[in-house]
């Protein structure tokens, strides 16, 4: 269904009415937005940041993005279908879409972001994305951090009532008027010279501190589907 309506949106030209009337859903949301003030006072520092996220985590912080939109973030999406949706509702943020994941065309991409950020303040990265495991954590992050010198930011996002599809990755839709937290977590920093021999450690690291601070967040706000 989601394919259908995606191609559909793309062929009439419905996105920007569609990206209106997301907008419109999540403003019935209620948000908590929690340690913004250290990624923007980074940012506002001109530190490199990589934003890590979780792709079934995504729709709930469309309208918040918007807050980011000065920074010019790139963000790196497929070239399936989807992500044609996904790349135009991107550009409309004022954010910078990259063509490419782990499953295609994947080395351009990532040499991409690493080129953007030589003038850029920073990325978003959906880290398990575009098809999974779902919250298994992909070494293109981290080859990015590596590259740019930027810090690995994740992102936490919590909702307590949410629609789940049946996708890969169980995509969360929260409901009209549930509450979602949004909360920066303590940075990550990626060594340049990081040793081969150390880089699966560093992966399994930064996917712990992601998969504990959701479960620590999603225990808080009532929600008891696990990742």
């Amino acid at each position: 269904m989601w394919k259908r309506l995606s191609a559909l949106a793309i062929r009439y030209g419905l996105i920007p009415l569609a990206h209106n009337l997301i907008r419109a859903y999540l403003s019935t949301i209620r948000k908590t937005i929690l340690g913004e003030e250290h990624i923007i006072r980074t940012l506002e520092n001109n530190q490199k940041v990589v934003i890590a996220l979780l792709h079934q985590r995504m729709f709930g912080v469309i309208d918040y993005a918007k807050r980011f939109g000065r920074f010019s973030l790139a963000a790196m999406i497929s070239q399936s279908r989807d992500g044609d949706l996904i790349a135009t509702v991107v550009s409309r943020l004022n954010f910078h879409p990259i063509r490419g994941s782990s499953s295609k065309g994947g080395k351009e991409a990532l040499d991409a972001v690493v080129e953007y950020l030589a003038d850029h303040p920073a990325a978003v990265h959906a880290v398990d994305g575009p098809r999974g495991p779902k919250g298994i954590v992909k070494a293109g992050i981290i080859r990015i951090a590596q590259r740019s010198g930027a810090l690995v930011y994740p992102v936490i996002i919590s909702t307590n009532r949410a629609w789940m599809l049946k996708s890969w990755d169980q995509f969360l839709i929260p409901k009209p008027f549930s509450r979602v937290m949004i909360r920066w977590a303590e940075p990550i920093f990626v060594p340049e010279d990081l040793p081969e021999s150390e880089f699966e450690a560093l992966r399994k690291r930064i996917e712990d501190n992601i998969t504990s601070n959701h479960a620590q967040d999603d225990l808080a706000m009532g929600w008891n589907h696990p990742l």
